[in-house]
């Protein structure tokens, strides 16, 4: 794959951020709830930060380490928020991770966003797996997967540290011949 992917969906377009996507990466990101919810986004979030993720978009796409996308409306190319995977080559594996802007909550985004992603890793990188965790009291990213075909596969008791408490968090996963037969 020599160019940054482009998927599209009935809805939204997931393509590569770029530097015009900054303020709109910083204005949705930076909302405590969208912290509260996700394992990485800090509050406040910057421009700064907005910028490091960019960045690491374009170097993990470079060393086919991460495939972060923006989640944009098809329409009019508007920012929604994120998605991406993480990917373990040793094992052929990749953590999926996903968020939408406050203001885009229950359009269904996010479960579109997180359909196109299962199958460009499944099928354009062509992972054995993809797994996703959330944290316990945001069971709406559960829906999220469980939309998607994932199976919940377990707990895993004060797993992560924000700030300074543990959370738990619940892990969920699908394999391409899980993918394959649904």
């Amino acid at each position: 794959m020599d160019s940054f992917p482009l998927i599209e969906t009935n809805r939204i377009r997931l393509r590569k951020p770029n530097a015009g996507d900054i303020p709109c990466i910083t204005k949705y990101a930076n909302h405590p709830r969208i912290s509260e919810m996700t394992l990485s986004i800090p509050y406040p979030y910057r421009e700064k930060d907005a910028i490091s993720w960019v960045h690491m978009a374009n170097k993990g796409f470079e060393d086919r380490s991460k495939y972060l996308f923006a989640i944009c409306k098809l329409a009019d190319d508007a920012f929604l928020g994120a998605a991406g995977l993480e990917v373990n080559p040793r094992f052929n594996r990749a953590e999926l991770g996903f968020w939408i802007g406050v203001p885009f909550w229950g359009n269904g985004y996010a479960t579109e966003a997180v359909g196109a992603i299962l199958e460009f890793g499944f099928n354009q990188i062509n992972l054995n797996k993809i797994y996703a965790i959330h944290l316990v009291k945001n069971p709406a990213s559960g829906r999220v997967m469980t939309k998607n075909g994932m199976v919940k596969e377990g707990t895993l008791a004060d797993h992560i540290k924000k700030g300074d408490r543990y959370c738990t968090v619940l892990q969920y996963r699908l394999t391409k011949s899980e993918y394959t037969r649904k």
